[in-house]
């Protein structure tokens, strides 16, 4: 073998890693899933007893009129002793009826509604957070906070399951199930119930069985108060993930922090695609951050915790750099095939089987795990990866099948194949390229005809692709230093707890 032969070989390899690669993502995600089936074993309910702590709930309202009154209703509702449990509202300097409303409750609920305000506000969530801290914090009476949004309608025994866990002293903070409960809702929120099946249900349960947890739920996060004084009495304010700081953080500090499945509350989420693309945008800015912050923590294992683990490690990164992965498997693949090199149908092939497998595998379980939200979102479950993808997944499992379809069919309709030929390289760049169809859906949204295109260039595309889409953004973003603005979600009070 000559030297030469020998680096084309090389490089051929290579490039096959590469292609491969873009299924690392999704085979990591299986593994995830999989340690779901020792939850039974690490779950902490064993360790749990009925206690009830003074608990304060700190809210922080910009403009929350709509929403903010059936909420303080159902936490004041909820299966806890009314004598330990207070909320308080910290008005972020609204505009609207927001202080009228609230203060409306604490006449209602004499010395358990507070309303505290605050007349500089827009400086995001993490500031107003503080400003409510402070006073909490200042004053004897709390032993336990839970952090949650206007929207979020609380189970009637989801703060008292929380609360279980804190008997243990090692527990610092517990995060609760948050539910997609806009009704009716429409695809969007449908596709983000089913994402949260994964993402919350699905996931977390990995973590715990890990030991390690990525985030705590923004809208549905207890801690106790030596948690909470052991991080300064502070929310991190330098960045848009403050509650992905605050879990982090409270791990490396020595405590525990746990998602507790059982716990479930409901939330409104974005029922448009400016809506959606504002919100993950956020939050994907957000993990570029604590990317780079924590950049000494990844995969250095520590006995005081198990955030450096090479699981948790791969775990965080599959999902980070998922863009990455799509676009240099495109690439790769691509430069397989215009190279004229044999291996490039057997890479590609390879690639989508394992896809494949990985959806069959993470759409049943997703759809076991929740079978209430699951029922509902079974046709966005199926679709999550896009019609392309789907056809390409047919096209290489069953590729005789799909061969004799398409002749069948081109010869009913009378067209040439040979004019399908540029149909190649369309389909090995589709990975990359369902990213740019996804974010085309954003664009073009409000413009004519946008409400019935958006939609379905998201189906054709993938819900999945749009959320990669708005990763890729975000890196961009970070790296052009562009200002980091909080973009609140506007709330309508469309929840509804299913009956």
């Amino acid at each position: 073998m000559t030297a030469a032969h020998a680096l084309v070989t090389g490089g051929e390899w290579l490039l096959i890693a590469l292609v491969m690669a873009g299924a690392v993502p999704q085979v990591a995600a299986s593994w995830q899933f999989l340690l779901v089936a020792a939850h039974f074993r690490r779950y902490h309910g064993n360790a749990c007893r009925p206690v009830f702590p003074r608990l304060a709930v700190v809210v922080p309202a910009w403009n929350e009129g709509a929403v903010i009154g059936s909420s303080i209703d159902r936490l004041l509702a909820a299966d806890y002793p009314p004598e330990r449990l207070r909320v308080y509202v910290v008005d972020d300097a609204s505009t609207d009826e927001t202080p009228e409303v609230v203060k409306a409750k604490e006449a209602q609920y004499p010395g358990q509604v507070v309303h505290l305000r605050r007349e500089r506000g827009g400086q995001g969530k993490a500031h107003t957070l503080n400003h409510g801290l402070a006073v909490i914090l200042g004053e004897e009476w709390m032993e336990a906070l839970l952090i949650t949004d206007a929207d979020v309608i609380f189970e009637p025994a989801c703060l008292r399951t929380m609360a279980s866990h804190l008997a243990d002293p090692e527990i610092g903070a517990v995060s609760a199930y948050i539910r997609e409960g806009s009704r009716p809702g429409n695809y969007l929120t449908r596709f983000i119930g089913y994402e949260y099946i994964t993402a919350q249900a699905a996931a977390r349960r990995g973590q715990n069985v890990l030991g390690a947890v990525a985030c705590l739920a923004g809208g549905a996060q207890l801690h106790s108060r030596a948690n909470l004084v052991a991080l300064g009495g502070q929310i991190d304010t330098s960045s848009l993930a403050e509650d992905t700081f605050t879990t982090i953080e409270t791990q490396l500090r020595g405590r525990r922090v746990l998602f507790e499945p059982h716990a479930a509350c409901w939330a409104e989420e974005p029922g448009s695609m400016r809506a959606l693309w504002k919100q993950r945008l956020r939050w994907a800015r957000g993990n570029v951050q604590v990317t780079r912050r924590y950049r000494r923590l990844w995969f250095r294992p520590s006995r005081a915790h198990r955030l450096g683990g090479v699981s948790f490690g791969v775990f965080w990164f599959c999902l980070f750099l998922q863009p990455a992965f799509m676009i240099t498997s495109s690439a790769a693949l691509l430069t397989l095939y215009f190279a004229g090199a044999a291996q490039a149908w057997a890479a590609f092939r390879v690639l989508w089987i394992l896809s494949a497998v990985s959806y069959l595998f993470i759409t049943g379980f997703a759809l076991l795990i929740d079978p209430p939200t699951g029922r509902r979102t079974w046709p966005q479950a199926l679709l999550f990866p896009g019609l392309v993808n789907l056809a390409i997944i047919a096209y290489t499992c069953l590729p005789r099948v799909w061969r004799d379809g398409v002749h069948w069919i081109a010869s009913e309709v009378h067209v040439s194949l040979t004019h399908l030929a540029w149909g190649t390289p369309v389909v090995y760049a589709w990975l990359a390229a369902s990213m740019a169809v996804a974010y085309l859906a954003k664009v073009i949204e409000a413009r004519r005809y946008g409400r019935l295109l958006s939609p379905a260039l998201v189906y054709v595309a993938g819900y999945g692709a749009l959320l990669c889409a708005c990763a890729l953004a975000a890196y961009f973003k970070e790296l052009k230093g562009a200002e980091q603005k909080w973009d609140k979600t506007e709330k309508t009070g469309k929840v509804k707890i299913p009956t």
